[in-house]
């Protein structure tokens, strides 16, 4: 499939304090790719009791103007546009993006606890896009980090299309790939401490070997690439945002599978626990099968 060699970018109010704008301007400078960013004005709200049309429709317009604005000045010659919409609007960010090189929102920092409580335009979109949908925190600063690109696998063959888009992330910013792999024995309960020992030990040692093999076959790709491997063991989520926050990684490259579009709506746990924690930008690359 052709991917459109551009950028979206979906913005509220609080754009200039989430920190997707300045990441996709980062991103657009290294691929030398243009941005599209969009407003969208949610027009269910339009019949709701107080809702002032042409209020909301002169704020709007107001915000894409600011944005535009700062997309003219900054340091590049690319033609970034910033365009208002109407519509729901995680369908529409989905739909707008479909083709493009990826579609970029931010998350609101809403605290340690409050994380539970994610936006719900943010996973909505990563639900229904069927392009890459990288995730900004409120307020994250890309020249404040030194880390690596961390890209978590599970042990499925599919994870091509993640390693990719993993490598190439790392590749425009002189930074290695770490594979990460977090995995746990499932709950025996007629397992005692000694067969538990036993077995985790093999499942430790079939897991490193294996993301070696995998690493040394895409190292072998992407010589140019530095590619470490990270297998640990533990409760997925947590692992995936630990390893992240002890390398400072300045990116995490994760996979969703969408099996159809209408079970797309079932996004994977880990998933959505990772994207409801992770304090670095997160990649969700959709998997198709």
């Amino acid at each position: 499939m052709n991917v459109k060699p551009v950028i979206h970018v979906g913005v509220d109010g609080s754009w200039r304090d989430t920190g997707a704008l300045e990441w996709a301007l980062q991103e657009s400078l290294l691929r030398q790719e243009p941005l599209q960013v969009m407003h969208v004005i949610d027009e269910q709200g339009r019949h709701a009791p107080g809702w002032d049309p042409d209020a909301v429709d002169d704020a709007s317009t107001e915000l894409v103007n600011d944005v535009q604005k700062f997309l003219d000045e900054s340091p590049d010659a690319l033609d970034h546009e910033a365009e208002l919409m109407v519509g729901p609007p995680a369908r529409t960010l989905a739909e707008a993006a479909a083709g493009s090189r990826m579609l970029v929102v931010g998350r609101r920092g809403l605290g340690v606890f409050r994380r539970l409580l994610i936006g719900s335009t943010s996973e909505a979109v990563v639900i229904r896009a069927q392009v890459p949908v990288v995730v900004v925190p409120a307020h994250w600063k890309p020249t404040d980090h030194t880390g690596p690109v961390l890209v978590a696998l599970d042990d499925a063959e599919d994870n091509a299309a993640v390693l990719e888009f993993a490598i190439a992330a790392a590749a425009e910013r002189s930074l290695p790939v770490r594979i990460l792999h977090v995995w746990d024995l499932p709950a025996v309960v007629s397992w005692d401490a000694m067969n538990t020992a036993g077995v985790g030990a093999e499942w430790a040692e079939n897991a490193q070997r294996h993301f070696e093999n995998v690493a040394a076959e895409w190292q072998a790709k992407y010589p140019n690439t530095t590619i470490q491997v990270d297998v640990r063991r533990g409760h997925a989520v947590d692992g995936v945002v630990t390893a992240a926050e002890e390398c400072d990684a300045q990116l995490v490259v994760v996979g969703t599978r969408h099996h159809t579009r209408l079970m797309s709506v079932l996004l994977g746990s880990v998933t959505r626990g990772v994207l409801h924690h992770a304090t670095c930008p997160l990649a969700v690359v959709p998997v198709q099968v």
